[in-house]
């Protein structure tokens, strides 16, 4: 009997073996065969900037502890992990007892010593780091152990201190690790969370694009931009040719692939990952349809989470999303109704801290640009939290701010603050330290911006320690997510063109999250570089909104005045789009023989009535001031202006002669440092320098009750109001005029 078990297993062993030798290969209906081929190991390098961590950290005390997270794409095994630490540290630490401890996820990985020779200076160092420990999520802890004497110390002296530098780095060598053809996996291998760098994410199209098809390529790009959020994203476009590394978006239809692949009977909206036939480690993820229409099904299910599996999936029964109501973007704080912390933080957790030196809580807010603040006293904000009660009176207190601008300070004894005696004193009469303390704020909205941040500094002011003593009673201290903030009582009315409030948030076009009231105009025979450009401009937006744009409108210039109800974003040069030319007279930028020349427009000679003067001009000063531009070949122009098809409308073009040079423009998009000179109606891009100006071409969004409307514009407009408090006057003394005449007339009667 066990012979034949044997000569079974032999068989089955041989057969194995065979199916080992002769992996199964893609379909044919997709893609061809790669050949197989050793990478080698690829290196990445991130400095602590990169991460996060835009501050040099500073560690304090006996314990002072930074951590820095970091995450491995799940695509990559890491095979070689290092850190370049740059520091420096106190010359008061004394070497026998003082040292820095490097830990990734708990384990130590060095101790550096402190040398006293060395105090005080820049230093740098190399920490080799066992990558075994390194996994998906982690955390890098840089740790002071700091002494300055051997006898009694104080564990918060100012002699307790070492700097890390933020351009210490952290390299990984990694090795690519293949994954299956799997719709489960996505967005992973296209976009990868753990993936803190920018996405490069090509699309490939068979020729130039169909205005459809862009249309739906756009809904694509904007949910990747969606997902990529402050990373940022470029969306480069291929034209009927794959690339040659890395994965890819491939848009089609049925009925015309682009070079080297091709596509099986399509039986409806399609979606499927099969591998790049020019890179074995990279993907494609192909959208497509019989037609236009079952291609932007295809890229709705996709953008909208629909559940997806295997390596293609056929779309049955899609059922469009409902249509997006203003100001309802998915990143923006809801502006209708008071919102709870929890629904602003990813994990509630955040909101906790501990020690005697907690890190700040954080908590993001995007606003809408528009919010009408004039006369308002602030935002409301029902603050509730929670902390150890500290042990009589001393200096602990709870730091609010936004952004860098100081709000206010609450003393952290057990009672809510008040700033009326009369208030304090009934306060006095109720039970000290009952938790959570119900504090009622108004935050200022002048240090608001588009994107801000509220921040809340938990000081623990530590007890004074007998002789020798080192311990302490632990602290702690929340804030609680059932606490508010309050947008409801705000009107939508701004000032335009304002490219603040678009680089920022996108504004006016993502008003509609779905970007509904948006048209993006085309130039004529668009190339690469401008459906490139046209993919990142809707992943910008779809960053800004949190949400793809699923009814998005690409269209010509020919078609403008059918879309004239929309805002619209404007891209080319004056060679390729025409508008630019049949618009020349709105534009904020005209032509001019010594080049194009920025107009700020005389307000006076704008403004003031005509009946006050034949001509309101000033003749002692020149009545208008022109800033000459002249951009090169290389320039890039950002303007925004109204309308000329519909008031009230906006329109934000995007003008570059080359516009290969178009993505300098999304690089300075990208830094937040840049970013914050995006202000007024042109962004100039010359070389690395970046203009801003602000002409006086000023029209108005949004809606106001008609008494606020009433008394924002007589605020406004001094004049008019006296001409209006004139003309009340002049009608109220006719009424009396008339009334006097009226009883004289009557008692000369009775007279008679």
């Amino acid at each position: 009997m066990r012979l034949p078990a044997l000569a079974v297993f032999a068989l089955t062993f041989l057969s194995g073996l065979a199916h080992a030798q002769a992996p199964m290969a893609p379909p044919q209906a997709f893609a061809a065969d790669a050949p197989a081929t050793t990478l080698p190991m690829r290196q990445s390098r991130a400095t602590l900037k990169d991460l996060g961590i835009d501050y040099e950290i500073t560690l304090r005390g006996i314990q002072g502890t930074a951590g820095v997270p970091f995450s491995v794409r799940s695509d990559q095994v890491v095979q070689r992990a290092s850190l370049h630490l740059k520091y420096s540290y106190s010359p008061a630490l004394l070497p026998d007892l003082s040292h820095l401890k490097v830990t990734v996820n708990g384990v130590t990985v060095a101790t550096v010593p402190v040398p006293a020779e060395d105090a005080g200076r820049e230093l740098e160092r190399d920490i080799d780091i066992d990558p075994r420990l390194v996994t998906d999520y982690n955390r890098l802890n840089l740790q002071l152990i700091g002494h300055y004497t051997r006898d009694c110390e104080d564990p918060d002296h100012t002699s307790l201190w070492a700097n890390i530098d933020r351009s210490s780095y952290l390299e990984l060598g990694w090795a690519p690790l293949a994954l299956t053809d799997d719709l489960s996996l996505l967005p992973v291998p296209f976009f990868d969370p753990r993936d803190t760098g920018r996405l490069v994410l090509p699309f490939v199209f068979a020729g130039r694009p169909a205005h459809p098809v862009l249309q739906s390529a756009g809904i694509v790009s904007s949910w990747f931009g969606a997902l990529a959020g402050y990373r940022g994203a470029r969306f480069p476009a291929f034209l009927d040719a794959l690339p040659l590394e890395g994965s890819a978006v491939v848009v089609a239809t049925g009925r015309n692939p682009p070079a080297g692949l091709q596509f099986p009977e399509l039986r409806g909206p399609t979606v499927a990952v099969v591998a790049n036939p020019n890179d074995p480690q990279g993907k494609l993820l192909l959208v497509l349809g019989r037609d236009e229409e079952e291609l932007r099904v295809a890229a709705s299910a996709l953008a909208l989470g629909t559940p997806l599996s295997g390596s293609v999936a056929t779309i049955d029964g899609f059922k469009d999303a409902a249509p997006r109501k203003p100001y309802d973007a998915p990143n923006w704080v809801p502006s209708d109704r008071p919102v709870r912390f929890a629904e602003l933080v990813e994990d509630t957790s955040e909101l906790n801290v501990a020690g005697y030196h907690p890190d700040l809580v954080r908590i993001g807010l995007q606003l809408p640009p528009d919010l009408f603040v004039w006369r308002k006293e602030g935002i409301p904000l029902q603050l509730n939290y929670r902390y150890t009660l500290p042990e009589g009176a001393d200096k602990s207190a709870l730091n609010v701010s936004i952004n860098d601008a100081f709000v206010t300070t609450l003393p952290l004894n057990g009672t809510v603050y008040e700033s009326s005696l009369s208030r304090q004193a009934l306060h006095r009469l109720k039970p000290r330290g009952k938790m959570p303390i119900r504090q009622p704020l108004v935050l200022p909205t002048g240090p608001f911006s588009a994107n801000s941040q509220l921040r809340f500094h938990f000081f623990f002011d530590r007890p004074q320690a007998g002789a020798c003593k080192n311990t302490f009673p632990d602290v702690s201290a929340a804030i609680d997510d059932d606490s508010t903030l309050d947008l409801s009582g705000f009107h939508h009315f701004i000032a335009m063109p304002n490219l603040a409030a678009f680089g920022n948030a996108g504004f006016p076009f993502t008003r509609m999250a779905d970007l509904a009231e948006t048209a993006l105009v085309m130039p004529d025979n668009a190339g690469a570089d401008d459906i490139g450009n046209a993919l990142t401009l809707f992943g910008r937006l779809g960053a800004a909104s949190g949400y793809p744009a699923l009814r998005n409108q690409v269209i010509g210039a020919t078609q403008v005045e059918e879309f004239a109800d929309r805002d619209l974003l404007l891209l080319g040069s004056r060679r390729t789009q025409p508008l630019f030319e049949r618009w020349a007279g709105h534009l904020p930028i005209g032509e001019g023989a010594e080049g194009r020349r920025f107009r700020l427009s005389d307000w006076a000679y704008g403004k003031l009535p005509a009946f006050f003067s034949p001509d309101g001009r000033r003749t002692d000063l020149p009545t208008t001031a022109e800033v000459t531009v002249r951009p090169g070949p290389g320039d890039v122009v950002l303007m925004g202006f109204e309308s000329p098809l519909r008031e009230g409308r906006s329109v934000v073009a995007v003008l570059a002669d080359d516009p290969g040079q178009v993505g300098r423009l999304f690089q300075a998009w990208f830094d937040p440092a840049l970013l914050a000179k995006f202000q007024g109606s042109v962004v100039l891009l010359q070389g690395e320098k970046l203009l801003s100006l602000q002409g006086n071409q000023t029209y108005h969004v949004g809606r106001l009750p008609p008494l606020v409307a009433a008394q924002w514009f007589f605020g406004h407009s001094p004049v008019w109001l006296g001409v209006l408090l004139v003309a009340v006057a002049l009608v109220l003394a006719l009424i009396a005029r008339w009334l006097l005449r009226w009883r004289a007339r009557r008692r000369l009667a009775v007279g008679n």
